[in-house]
């Protein structure tokens, strides 16, 4: 069953760019979310997670996911959801191709360390980085400074995750020059975007994770999510090898949980009675999601991955590693700004060159940061394998 039409994000209705923008010359036939999200495509932060973290580092292990990936992956299942419940699909793609365009080398564990080097500036957050490249740093345009998404680009990924009371310096000042009402709810466009990101880091960490031989297979199972999916593929395809079962596995799990998304968002917005947009915005709550069980069950799910592969003793080391190389480099900036290129270097106070650095350094990706590294303080230690 698809949604009312009302509910859904059209360009027609949107609230428009920042700056806006008549000189366009031959652009093609294309609506504003549709331009939008090739903006997002064609952008040197979007080119560069082709290089960044997921869980492994980027440099080795070619079967591994990494940001590019696991963001196409997203939008696959974010579209996927939006056709079915009749939201604007250009919209959603947009947002998940986007939703990591912020994050720093070295995945969450370069956050951490960048987090701490920019304490005196006001820290780093990835998600308010996103806003910032998009409305800052990239400089393709002649007329202004970002890539001049819509309105509801840029409040989708401001807000995927709920509406923000305490928003970071970062995403305060991308605010300040288009109001993105941080304190209401967004679109279900972006409420779907985020648990998209949900759903494809849940089942495709645990194929990475089996791949790698950091998950133990039998102790996945023990989670009765898993264990309803395991027993239902042996049940389905009795005597299939291992291999072909654990693709199963992935797949069946993201099915699963779409399955389960679709059925209770239309459920919430029955019972909510939104009518328009404006009414998601307001409900004060989120409108796509997961059941109550099956919340509870991804819950689960998470809290394995963090113990027994996020956090686990073969990840580790290389967290603490790159961990250094980020706070290395930060500290040798800080010390040595002229070493920086002349783009990042700002003199308007420790404040604003702090900023600069941490701009800088979350542009790197994994294999830039660790050449930077050892081109300007010393060698690092990374396993191959990982």
């Amino acid at each position: 069953m698809r949604l009312p039409e009302a509910l859904a994000a059209h360009p027609s209705r949107s609230r428009g760019r920042a700056f806006a923008e008549e000189d366009r010359g031959p652009r093609g036939p294309r609506d504003l979310f549709q331009r939008d999200r090739d903006r997002i495509v064609h952008s040197v932060a979007f080119r560069r997670l082709r290089h960044k973290t997921q869980v492994f580092v980027a440099p080795d292990g070619d079967h591994f996911r990494v940001r590019l990936t696991h963001s196409i992956e997203v939008a696959q299942i974010g579209r996927t959801m939006a056709r079915a419940l009749g939201l604007n699909e250009d919209l959603t793609e947009a947002l998940c191709l986007a939703h990591d365009l912020g994050h720093p080398p070295f995945g969450h564990g370069g956050e951490d360390a960048l987090q701490q080097c920019m304490i005196d500036a006001g820290g780093f957050d990835h998600n308010a980085h996103t806003l910032r490249i998009l409305t800052c740093l990239e400089n393709p345009y002649p007329g202004f400074d970002g890539l001049n998404l819509s309105w509801e680009t840029l409040e989708g990924l401001a807000k995927h995750n709920g509406a923000v009371s305490a928003p970071s310096w970062a995403l305060a000042e991308a605010n300040s020059g288009f109001d993105l009402e941080l304190d209401s709810w967004p679109s279900l466009e972006a409420q779907v975007a985020a648990i998209a990101d949900d759903i494809a880091y849940d089942n495709h960490d645990i194929d990475d994770g089996l791949r790698s031989e950091i998950l133990d297979l039998d102790a996945l199972i023990e989670l009765p999510f898993v264990e309803r999916l395991w027993a239902d593929i042996e049940r389905r395809h009795p005597g299939l090898e291992r291999t072909r079962k654990l693709k199963a596995l992935v797949r069946d799990g993201i099915g699963t949980m779409v399955g389960e998304v679709l059925n209770e968002t239309r459920q919430r917005i029955s019972d909510s009675g939104v009518e328009t947009i404006d009414d998601v915005r307001g409900a004060g709550r989120p409108l796509v999601g997961f059941s109550v069980e099956m919340q509870e069950e991804e819950r689960e799910l998470k809290c394995h991955l963090y113990a027994k592969l996020y956090d686990s003793d073969a990840l580790k080391p290389i967290r603490i590693e790159a961990q250094r190389i980020v706070g290395d480099l930060a500290q040798f900036y800080r010390e040595h700004p002229d070493h920086l290129p002349s783009g990042w270097q700002r003199g308007e106070g420790e404040t604003a060159r702090l900023r600069g650095i941490g701009d800088y350094i979350a542009g790197m990706t994994d294999r830039f940061a660790i050449a930077r590294h050892k081109e300007l303080i010393g060698p690092v230690t990374l396993p191959d394998r990982f």
